[in-house]
């Protein structure tokens, strides 16, 4: 449990504008944080604000554990951009160039690479169940406009090439698509088109947050549905809106890397947790 009486630290990082609260719990008993923590700290207004907040913990099986949580209080299973920032952060401090992660996903291995990380997010997911689907579809071709891909990265992911993602209108389409029946977890969206050989525009909606500027098992899941449909190889660069991040779907899994910021740390107060009981 947090301790009412003192602050709490964090750190703000972000990759290519996707932002994320970090906390380190992984010096005390457990997790600090609550679906209630979470949501009041993913207000932009009334907290710090994020796209994701990412917990480390203490793992007797890697170099330490992460739990996700979205801005609205609820878990999610996966988050590239942030377990790159996390990873760049941790390799920061202990001097290390590769880091085991222990996260819903499995255990992701974190590399880096000169001035790169990039994060194994492991081997996609492809059968309607383990998306999950909602019943026996071919993912390939879902039956919703526009004959989008489901993809698994840990998250369900619904991916749309079209023309030109600028004109998408996705503040209407992504919280319809995201809740579609179709999806029992809900689904992130993404919604792609190419702007020349192996390098796409994405733009995307994430389950429990909204619109944001970059989602890196988004961007592993564009890849690999990109080149599913024979529109890419298997490398490829992604301009979000954020940035750009390179994808590289790899014998082993899917590796992201992009760039990653830390924006500042801070603390919360004991009046601020005080509210989150």
């Amino acid at each position: 449990m947090v301790d009412r009486l003192s602050p709490l630290a964090f750190v703000k990082m972000h990759g290519a504008g996707n932002d994320f609260v970090v906390i380190d719990s992984r010096f005390g008993a457990g997790g600090v944080i609550t679906a209630a923590l979470a949501a009041m700290l993913g207000d932009r207004q009334r907290g710090v604000g994020f796209d994701q907040l990412a917990e480390l913990r203490a793992s007797d099986s890697a170099d330490l554990e992460l739990d996700f949580w979205n801005a609205d209080g609820t878990r999610a299973g996966a988050c590239g951009n942030a377990t790159r920032c996390v990873a760049a952060l941790v390799m920061a401090e202990q001097g290390q160039d590769r880091l085991t992660i222990r996260t819903a996903r499995g255990v992701l291995i974190a590399e880096r690479h000169g001035a790169q990380v990039w994060v194994n997010m492991g081997a996609p997911i492809l059968d309607w169940q383990g998306i999950p689907l909602a019943r026996a579809i071919d993912p390939l071709h879902l039956p919703l406009p526009g004959d989008p891909v489901a993809v698994g990265m840990g998250n369900p992911h619904c991916v749309h090439f079209v023309p030109d993602a600028e004109a998408v209108a996705l503040a209407t389409l992504g919280p319809e698509i995201e809740h579609d029946p179709l999806f029992p977890e809900a689904t992130n969206v993404e919604f792609a088109s190419l702007i020349s050989a192996d390098h796409l525009r994405l733009r995307v909606w994430e389950r429990g947050t909204g619109i944001t500027l970059a989602c890196g098992s988004g961007a592993c899941a564009t890849a690999v549905a990109s080149h599913l449909r024979g529109l890419t190889g298997r490398r490829v660069t992604i301009a979000a809106d954020g940035g750009v991040l390179d994808v590289d779907w790899r014998a082993d899994g899917v590796w992201l890397t992009g760039p990653v910021a830390h924006v500042f740390d801070g603390s919360l107060s004991p009046e601020f947790l005080e509210a989150a009981t």
